[in-house]
């Protein structure tokens, strides 16, 4: 029987239970059978894979591969796929480029079949990569299938790290949070923005991001936006949004917020 998360409490109390028992049981649902057996067949199998056709043709390590990207909806998207990593991410005009998930330019780039690219897969250490990837991506999303917004925040605590600590310019940082949906989501849900705002040009849309977190989170740099104390702060809003939504309240909200916010 494969091991099922458990997330007692919605919420900041929840969020804080998931927290203090991660470790334990993230362990657990990697106990899987299943999920060792994919896994020992990716490590066996995907150093012999120097093409994107090659992986595209292997069901069984598409899975895994697609899986450590959250990708895993695409896996009957032959095709589509094929393009993506044939195409690299060298060209502005390459597929992945012109999507405005950032997920496949993250698919792309870490097999590496595009021009000029190097193959990732003839690496030592690739296959241990994707693997703890895609553990890590099942598990949240089996985190998922018991509370969303549990899921997003655990995607966010990793992912904005990431970005974070890339040498990439503060707007470019930016553009790859908006770029990936469960960020963006996150985000937009703490900073208090509404549902239309995804229609606004993009570039008005960084503007407002930044205006915002500057206002809500006193600063719009990512690099201070992951220190432990803002990002919790982050989180909690995040998760307390979340829920008052959930109540579907009108009147009281705004008293119900304060309640949660004060479990933190």
């Amino acid at each position: 029987m494969t091991f099922q998360p458990v997330v007692p409490l919605a919420g900041i109390a929840g969020w804080q239970f998931l927290q203090r028992t991660y470790d334990n049981q993230f362990e657990a649902f990697n106990q899987s059978v299943v999920l060792q057996r994919d896994t020992d067949y990716f490590r066996e199998n995907i150093q012999n894979v120097l093409t994107a056709e090659t992986l595209i043709a292997d069901r069984r390590l598409l899975s895994v591969a697609l899986g450590a990207f959250g990708l895993s909806e695409d896996i009957n998207n032959k095709a589509f796929l094929q393009r993506i990593l044939e195409d690299g991410t060298g060209s502005r005009d390459a597929l992945a480029n012109r999507l405005s998930d950032e997920r496949y330019r993250e698919f792309s780039d870490g097999f590496g079949f595009g021009p000029n690219q190097l193959i990732q897969t003839i690496l030592p250490d690739f296959a241990e990569l994707i693997i703890h990837r895609y553990k890590t991506q099942q598990f949240e999303q089996a985190v998922g299938n018991q509370d969303e917004t549990m899921r997003i925040a655990l995607y966010a605590q990793r992912e904005l790290v990431e970005i974070a600590e890339s040498t990439r310019s503060q707007d470019a940082q930016w553009f790859s949070v908006m770029g990936l949906p469960p960020l963006r989501t996150m985000m937009e849900k703490a900073l208090g923005l509404p549902a239309s705002f995804g229609q606004l040009d993009i570039d008005k849309q960084l503007v407002v991001f930044q205006e915002k977190a500057r206002e809500k989170l006193g600063t719009d740099r990512l690099s201070e936006l992951v220190e432990p104390e803002t990002l919790e702060r982050l989180t909690n809003t995040y998760l307390a949004r979340s829920q008052i939504d959930s109540f579907n309240i009108s009147t009281s909200g705004a008293a119900i917020a304060l309640s949660l916010l004060s479990q933190s």
